[in-house]
């Protein structure tokens, strides 16, 4: 199984650097690059530039915030500059955000819009590798221009990235089975039922309809979990209590209830999205039981980790992100983990 770190994206610049030298000797395979209050690929540049290993993705970089052929430019450039390291993640995001933080507009149909957004990308990754015009038409988008002064080609020597997709609706999953390299799972939907009812199934379904071999073309399965961690049941119990608000405010949005339902908690995230209307951010960690968290986020110290997580998540995915803990002190013990859990089946 391959493992890979986040990252709090309250890093500045600089810790990113640290922050990436850190990932690679720990030993993980690689590093994903969410978007939050960064660029994502402005910082997927430095953890590159620091780096000489680690796969660099980005999970995920939101397309409908960008023109198909900015981000193919950022991704080649990245692919290039990484010796083919850079891997390029994408999303949807939700409507709120997309209109109300990015001033962009929202599809009435955002999975055909991605399926559109990822075929005029790999268009136009193929006139930068041909050095020949691009020629894609769809709903969405129309690419039929790139003068040769506008045009990094014909190169064929820059490994054209793979394109990786998150999504929570079956839909999303589907469009991942049937298009996609492979599929960063959402860390609100990530529970065991939810693979097993929901994700796997579409994934299945999405490479049916174009009689696609997942196992034989490679396609990775990357379980986005969150994962409360310490060294010790004292310092887990801290972990616990740090993550308890972000969980909360993540299970308030609408779009990352499936998990939720599964088990019969479809009230309690119309509880926290009404506090987050309420602006009563405070009150967020009081809704959510040690119940709820106990049964949606693997919990265990360091010694119990890989053993809980090859239990938990055994035989549903390729890849599993467990981040490293916040204190440095624990990198040793933490290295043990993360190469157990490489070397499980």
């Amino acid at each position: 199984m391959k493992v890979y770190a986040g990252m709090d994206p309250r890093l500045n610049l600089t810790e990113v650097i640290g922050h990436a030298r850190r990932v690679e000797a720990l030993g993980y395979d690689g590093l994903h690059v969410a978007e939050t209050i960064h660029d994502p690929f402005g910082v997927a540049l430095l953890v590159a530039e620091h780096t000489s290993r680690i796969t660099v993705r980005t999970s995920v970089a939101l397309a409908f915030t960008r023109s198909p052929t900015l981000t193919a430019y950022a991704a080649w450039d990245l692919s290039k500059f990484s010796q083919g390291r850079f891997e390029l993640g994408l999303g949807t995001q939700i409507r709120q955000n997309i209109e109300d933080r990015y001033g962009m507009p929202f599809s009435d149909d955002p999975v055909g819009q991605l399926r559109d957004y990822v075929g005029a990308v790999r268009a136009i990754f193929s006139a930068f590798r041909t050095g020949e015009q691009p020629s894609y038409g769809s709903r969405h988008y129309r690419i039929s221009r790139m003068q040769p002064y506008f045009n990094p080609g014909p190169d064929d020597t820059t490994v054209t990235p793979a394109i990786y997709l998150g999504g929570v609706q079956r839909a999303a999953c589907a469009l991942a089975g049937e298009i996609a390299d492979g599929l960063v799972t959402h860390p609100t939907n990530s529970n065991p039922p939810y693979l097993e009812t929901t994700c796997r199934p579409a994934l299945a379904d999405g490479a049916a309809r174009v009689d696609r071999d997942l196992q034989g073309d490679g396609f990775e399965l990357v379980i986005g979990t969150q994962i409360i961690a310490g060294s010790s049941p004292e310092a887990l119990q801290a972990e616990r209590e740090r993550q308890r608000r972000l969980l909360a405010f993540l299970y308030s949005t609408p779009a990352y209830r499936p998990t939720l339902q599964l088990y019969g908690w479809g009230d309690l995230g119309q509880q926290l999205q009404a506090l987050v209307r309420n602006g009563q951010w405070d009150d967020l960690s009081s809704v959510l039981s040690d119940q709820v968290i106990d049964t949606l986020v693997p919990c265990g110290t360091f010694a119990e980790l890989p053993e809980l997580l090859c239990e938990r998540f055994g035989g549903l995915g390729d890849g599993i992100v467990a981040s490293p803990p916040a204190d440095p002190e624990d990198d040793e013990a933490f290295a043990e983990v993360v190469a157990a859990l490489q070397a499980a089946p």
